[in-house]
Parts: structure tokens; sequence; C-alpha cells
């Protein structure tokens, strides 16, 4: 992944556990989508992982925490969406060394995406450490890369 937050923007496929996390609560996945937020980060997308993050936006222990802040979650997913750059997922194989069958969506996205990194606090994603040449790291190593503060 480039550590140059000064060049073109680096390209990051984040799964619904790290932009849940970033979207909830302080620390480095509220840190990564404060980046995106500010320029520094591009954050891609595919429609089925954005359809996966909003209906976990839906669940009912997320509910909750979205009243306590005056949100839906349509408004958060609203507020974010504007930050993302869409792609398409590639055709890929299921890797042998993919723990989670169902992980597979992100690794296509990052693919499609030609993403620099995949960040990710899913330990099935992180015990490959690399998809096809793309990083799979956790927020904390994202910023760090780019220079950033980190928890």
């Amino acid at each position: 992944m480039p550590s140059a937050p000064n060049g073109p923007r680096v390209r990051i496929v984040a799964d619904t556990n790290t932009l849940i996390s970033g979207s909830f609560w302080s620390g480095n996945p509220g840190r990564l989508l404060e980046a995106v937020k500010a320029g520094k980060l591009t954050l891609v997308q595919t429609p089925q992982m954005w359809a996966e993050f909003v209906e976990v936006l839906n669940r009912p222990k997320f509910l909750a925490r979205l009243r306590l802040l005056g949100l839906t979650p349509t408004m958060l997913a609203d507020g974010l969406r504007k930050y993302v750059v869409w792609t398409s997922e590639s055709r890929i194989p299921l890797p042998p060394e993919l723990r989670d069958p169902k992980d597979l969506h992100v690794l296509a996205a990052a693919v499609g995406a030609r993403a620099d990194a995949i960040v990710t606090g899913d330990e099935d994603l992180i015990s490959l450490k690399s998809f096809q040449d793309i990083p799979i790291i956790k927020a904390r190593e994202a910023l760090e890369k780019l220079g950033l503060p980190a928890d």
C-alpha cells in the first residue's frame, strides 16, 4: 500500500465490520473514515457490499445506537455514500485458503477496484495477509502506512 498521502489517493476496500466500527465508535476505523471524508483515501465499494452494510445498520442493536445519535440507518448511510467510489466485483475463483467463503465478495471487490488494500477486522480475511498482491490489513496498519495518527 502506498504511504504518500500527498500523491494519488490510496484506494481501499473496507469491509462491513470496518464501516460499522468506524461509523459508531472512535478508534482506528473511525479515523480511517475521517481520512476518507478528508479526501486522504478513496473508499471503494460494490453495490453488494453496500447492501450488506445497510442491512447490518438495520439490526436492532445498531438501531438503538443510531437513535442515541439522532440518526436513522438511511441518514448514516447517505452521509457516508457521498464519499464512496463504486466498482464491480471481478469474477474470481474461491481461494482454497479462504476460511469463510462468504468473504469472497470482499476479495472480488478489491480485485475489481484495483484496490491498494483491503481494510478489515475480520480474522478470516486477515489470515490471508494478501490476495493477488493486495494487502489485507487492519485499520491501524492502514493509518500507520499513510502516516496518520492511530491508537
